[in-house]
């Protein structure tokens, strides 16, 4: 049995995280946190508070889907205590993703943009083909679609598939949704297209092309459940792993 608590706890993936959580009979929840707290909202389970100061004592893991700024308030509490975090959050700053990297020499930390195991095989599977066709005139496009209330863009799942294709490739350029007359193609250029409308949960592809063929790789998840599932299982692994920067490779190892 783990004692989980969830930062983030009323959005569409802490209520998402909540279900999964009480379906799973190795879990329990013993915190619950929430920028709109405090409220009870949630029968036989904590109420929802502000911050996770009166459940941290009680927790062995707590998984964030907050905010930002919600990730850094819990990464203090989580420091202070010696606590593992699973952080599920995006659109940090440098300086925020800096201040992760420096409490990880000092708790276990698993952070990651997509928990899913079909975005992480998707991350290896662009590190190949990246490497496989550089020098081979094989130009590359990403195009992510997301719900109409996500507020950051592109994706943290994007911005890995980019951060991946940019190691590979120093001299990338990235340019984001076309407009106006921009002229020919640069040999450089990777083109970025964001989408957001309705409910859609989130799609992302990449495609490889050239005179002749192209190649896609596309993920598309039709149910949040498969990233709270995967946050869980990062809980469950990240558990008693000393303090380190983990990502969901050493996780799903592969």
């Amino acid at each position: 049995m783990i004692n989980l608590s969830i930062n983030g706890a009323l959005g569409r993936m802490g209520k998402t995280l909540i279900d999964v959580c009480i379906q799973d009979k190795d879990v329990n929840i013993v915190g619950l946190s929430d920028i709109k707290g405090p409220q009870k909202v949630y029968d036989n389970l904590p109420v929802v508070e502000p911050t996770l100061k009166n459940y941290i004592s009680f927790t062995d893991v707590v998984i964030d889907f907050s905010s930002p700024e919600g990730t850094q308030q819990v990464l203090n509490l989580c420091l202070q205590n010696k606590k593992p975090l699973v952080i599920g959050t995006t659109g940090h700053s440098e300086e925020q993703i800096t201040n992760i990297k420096n409490a990880s020499s000092f708790v276990p930390i698993v952070l990651s943009p997509n928990m899913s195991l079909g975005v992480n095989l998707i991350f290896k599977l662009v590190e190949f083909l990246t490497t496989t066709l550089k020098n081979k005139n094989y130009e590359i496009e990403i195009i992510e679609a997301h719900h109409n209330k996500k507020k950051d863009a592109p994706s943290g799942t994007a911005k890995k598939i980019m951060d991946i294709i940019k190691h590979i490739l120093p001299e990338t350029e990235f340019v984001y949704g076309r407009s106006g007359i921009t002229g020919e193609r640069k040999p450089n250029e990777v083109g970025v297209n964001v989408i957001r409308c309705g409910d859609i949960v989130g799609e992302h592809t990449v495609i490889y092309s050239t005179y002749g063929e192209r190649i896609e790789l596309k993920h598309i998840a039709t149910s949040r459940e498969t990233f709270a599932k995967g946050a869980v299982f990062a809980a469950k692994w990240v558990k008693d792993k000393p303090a380190g920067l983990y990502n969901m490779f050493d996780v799903l190892q592969i």
